[in-house]
């Protein structure tokens, strides 16, 4: 958990330094969490915004400027092995955010 944790933050940091160059990664975009494997060769890492169309977009740029990232993370962060990065898209803030308009308006349509 505590290089998932190194990692979400370490990666959070290098996309609002504005770092990665591909325009479609954005500094909107937010690194929810990140799932490593037990022995570190491998990190999930799930990214989210608010932008609805920014999201594929950005999860793309970031996984072809994934090498860029594992590099820099290497360079940060003392790991025996850095992990390979795969970026994912997390919709559950959204959906989360959506189902409580909905329930909203549920509440207020009751008498």
């Amino acid at each position: 958990k505590r290089v998932g944790e190194d990692l979400r933050d370490e990666i959070a940091t290098l996309l609002l330094s504005g770092a990665v160059k591909d325009p479609r990664v954005n500094s909107f975009l937010s690194i929810t969490r990140v799932e490593v494997a037990r022995d570190a060769s491998f990190a999930r890492v799930y990214v989210s915004t608010f932008q609805d169309d920014a999201l594929d977009g950005g999860v793309e740029g970031l996984n072809r400027a994934a090498g860029f990232i594992q590099a820099s993370m290497g360079k940060r962060i003392r790991l025996r092995q850095t992990p390979k990065l795969v970026f994912v898209a997390d919709r559950g803030i959204k959906e989360g955010f959506e189902m409580g308009e909905k329930i909203k308006g549920i509440i207020s349509k009751e008498p």
